[in-house]
């Protein structure tokens, strides 16, 4: 049975022949719809108007279910739906400061509840619809077991220890959920054959151009700029997370651009905007992230001028060489500046804020509870000492992936992480390609920048990689990229 899905289009056939539906199908197949969620985003987040962009969002989205062969238009409304919260509405902040957000207006709960229901809705149906078409259209993806695994590992996560309760296991539940949701469901729902390959290195590219434009708005907050002219990081948060969270998407999507001076004729003209996206991971002024996303620059761009050769090879080598002058120059005429600007992160030095005392508290938990651990909630003598509100949903975290899983679930929840890590060297190292590559890269900075951080703890950042791990391990199955995919139709019922 060829693929064959689409919902109204299917029911109605001559709607397919109708200019606005052509018009609309090719712009959800296109980069284009990427770069419209891209912009809704950061204007959601820097207007406050949160609640309309979600609106334009389910709008989209429900209109390519219906009329789409795939699901492909519900990829970037996933990625970018989080990030669309605004600095003025950060909970945190907002109990920090004694005011009120959004979040606890009764209009907005019941809109944002009704949004999220019916995009869950239409995300199930449009899934029924294209496995009775053909249930047997994608077989089990090879990522599954490792998922299935580090999923259970999660909910068994302080199963042994007295801290077991239903909070932990829902808060574990929404772990995996983060990670494996949509890389299942994108599994069962996208049309491979499709897409092209470069749709999810241009995915992470839109969202760093919106991401650096949200970084440069954290400049506009209040208590940002001190007396003295300097810069206090502590006030640069966005409504979706903190510096930190916003430096470690920042660094996931420094990998981007080196993707296009790989595959593109004039891909040296690519090392502007990969410079530029390390320069907005050093204005989140988080040091991991800094640290890590310098990292992952310098791999990239070593693999870039391996892989690379001619005129794009020179021209890359050129950037670099402009690239030293350049920050040597700035280093020398601007130091003034570059000190004001960088006051917070001078002040905190090699200050560990507190991190290795959690992670002695971490491991003071597993030697208590090695098995499963104790779960993920803060419990006396165990686990993390954070002056927080204990009834948060979200718990305090260990700042380190390998303490966070050996606190919290045990050698069972560190075994299953490991096999989970090891299929995904296997799917990302194994033939591999340019689209292969780009993820490695990706998932090497989550995993680096998780190091000082709580990244792959986050759900954010979670649905990311679920997302880029899907479309790597299909990467094979996808097309040749062009500057706009053709319209698609879809084919009569039992061709």
């Amino acid at each position: 049975m060829l693929y064959n899905g689409c919902m109204l289009v299917q029911v109605f056939p001559k709607l397919k022949n109708f200019l606005p539906v052509k018009i609309l199908r090719g712009y959800f197949a296109s980069p284009l719809h990427v770069v419209v969620i891209g912009f809704l985003m950061t204007l959601g987040e820097l207007l406050a108007i949160e609640l309309a962009v979600f609106w334009c969002d389910i709008i989209l989205a429900a209109l390519s279910l219906f009329l789409s062969d795939d699901t492909l238009a519900a990829v970037p409304v996933a990625c970018c739906g989080y990030m669309t919260i605004a600095a003025k509405n950060n909970n945190i902040m907002a109990a920090r400061e004694g005011r009120e957000t959004i979040f606890r207006d009764p209009a907005f709960q019941i809109q944002l509840f009704f949004i999220i229901a019916l995009g869950v809705l239409l995300l199930l149906a449009r899934l029924v619809t294209l496995l009775i078409e053909n249930p047997h259209r994608a077989g089990m993806p090879r990522l599954l077991p490792g998922f299935l695994a580090l999923g259970l590992a999660y909910l068994l996560g302080g199963g042994a220890s007295s801290h077991y309760s239903s909070r932990t296991v829902l808060f574990g539940f929404v772990q995996i959920a983060s990670l494996a949701f949509f890389y299942l469901y994108f599994h069962y729902t996208l049309d491979f054959k499709k897409i092209r390959k470069d749709y999810a290195p241009i995915l992470f590219f839109v969202i760093g151009l919106f991401i650096s434009v949200q970084i440069l708005g954290m400049y506009q907050g209040k208590g940002v700029f001190l007396s003295d002219g300097s810069v206090s990081r502590g006030a640069l948060y966005t409504g979706w997370g903190t510096y930190n969270n916003v430096g470690g998407i920042m660094a996931m999507c420094i990998p981007a651009p080196f993707y296009f001076m790989m595959t593109k004729k004039r891909g040296h003209l690519f090392m502007f905007p990969a410079i530029y996206f390390l320069f907005a991971t050093f204005l989140t002024q988080s040091r991991g992230s800094i640290l890590f996303g310098t990292v992952v620059f310098v791999v990239c761009l070593i693999w870039t001028l391996i892989k690379t050769r001619g005129r794009v090879q020179q021209g890359v080598f050129l950037f670099t060489i402009a690239l030293l002058v350049l920050l040597f120059a700035a280093f020398i005429a601007l130091r003034r500046e570059l000190d004001a600007l960088f006051a917070s992160i001078k002040e905190a030095g090699t200050d560990d804020s507190n991190r290795f005392n959690i992670w002695k508290n971490c491991w003071a938990a597993f030697k208590g509870h090695p098995i499963f651990g104790v779960g993920f909630y803060d419990t006396p003598g165990f686990g993390f000492e954070y002056n927080v509100d204990h009834g948060a949903f979200i718990p305090p975290r260990a700042h380190n992936t390998l303490f966070q899983l050996l606190a919290t679930g045990g050698v069972v929840l560190a075994a299953a992480y490991a096999f989970h890590r090891i299929q995904t060297l296997v799917l990302l190292l194994k033939k591999p390609s340019p689209e292969k590559n780009f993820a490695f890269f990706v998932v090497l900075a989550l995993v680096l920048t998780s190091l000082l951080d709580c990244h792959f703890f986050n759900i954010g950042p979670g649905i990311l990689y679920g997302v880029v791990l899907c479309f790597a391990e299909e990467a094979e199955r996808m097309k040749s990229g062009e500057i706009r995919p053709k319209l698609r139709t879809c084919p009569a019922r039992n061709a």
